[in-house]
């Protein structure tokens, strides 16, 4: 199969075992990397640069100096000691899917592939999944069997209830006081302010903040083209959707409702992704990547 398949969620989605969607779209996507930004102790060698004062010793390429009488030093993949720590939403609205792909199913593929991704980059990472309470917490580690448990909570993930946003950024603050990364997964059907109060916290405790944002294509653009009940997959409640709204006033509205959860999270510093279920993850993974990047 070629790699850049593995991306795309429709051929993840027949995969059962999580771990194994995690290992291929990470692989997949890093295959797919010139090279990666990132360096530190791993044993995956990225390039050399000329050693400067203040340089470990242990990193001099040797082999390269008996040759050239020139000193470099040997650049690696890998440990940086980030934290992060992802916020999963496993609220009722995210078990919509128009395809074969739900939002929770794509955004559990997301939050493995991280998970994934951290224990390649030697990081600590922790998990909050949460609905209109938080159903599980995993502190950021790096310990033996620790990646396995975070799989573990997110395939066992279910939408299920209601949404509050504000209980998993409660947890984050009473239990994780180490700087680091901080990843909401959501379609962020809430409130702007409400977002706002949750994230304003935390990057006041200097927390580095990204917002992934994931919403189904009919979502984005609805295909209504006659009058129709839909209903409300968190309240309940039936409302007549006209094809002339569907087609004309709906749009502008999550277009605005997009802008204003924009706005609100780069108005405090954080970092903000669209995501569409029917694209590959590699936008994901790479604005992860320039995320993390920007913050090392």
């Amino acid at each position: 199969m070629p790699v850049p398949r593995l991306l795309d969620p429709q051929i993840l989605g027949r995969l059962s075992n999580i771990e194994l969607v995690a290992r291929s779209v990470v692989d997949g996507f890093l295959t797919g990397l010139h090279r990666s930004p990132f360096f530190g102790s791993s044993l995956d060698f990225a390039e050399y640069r000329p050693y400067v004062q203040g340089d470990d010793p242990r990193f001099v390429d040797w082999n390269v100096y008996s040759r050239t009488d020139r000193t470099y030093i040997k650049r690696y993949l890998g440990e940086t000691n980030t934290n992060l720590v992802m916020l999963l939403d496993s609220s009722a609205s995210m078990g919509f899917g128009s395809g074969k792909v739900t939002k929770l199913e794509y955004s559990k593929y997301l939050t493995a592939s991280l998970a994934y991704l951290c224990k390649r980059q030697h990081d600590a990472c922790g998990l909050i999944v949460f609905d209109e309470k938080v159903r599980d917490y995993r502190h950021p580690a790096t310990r033996p069997g620790h990646f396995q448990s975070l799989l573990h909570v997110i395939d066992k993930a279910e939408a299920s209830t209601g949404t509050d946003l504000e209980l998993p950024f409660e947890r984050f603050r009473q239990y994780v006081s180490k700087r680091g990364l901080v990843a909401l997964i959501s379609d962020c059907y809430e409130d702007p302010d409400k977002i706002i109060e949750g994230i304003r916290p935390l990057a006041y405790q200097g927390q580095d903040i990204a917002v992934f944002q994931v919403l189904d294509p009919d979502e984005l653009k609805p295909k209504i083209s006659e009058s129709t009940v839909v209903e409300d997959m968190e309240t309940g409640e039936m409302i007549e959707v006209s094809a002339d709204f569907a087609g004309r006033e709906y749009p502008q509205r999550i277009q605005s409702h997009i802008e204003e959860v924009k706005a609100a999270v780069q108005g405090v510093g954080g970092d903000y992704i669209l995501l569409d279920t029917s694209k590959p993850l590699d936008l994901a993974l790479r604005e992860y990547l320039l995320f993390r990047q920007r913050r090392a």
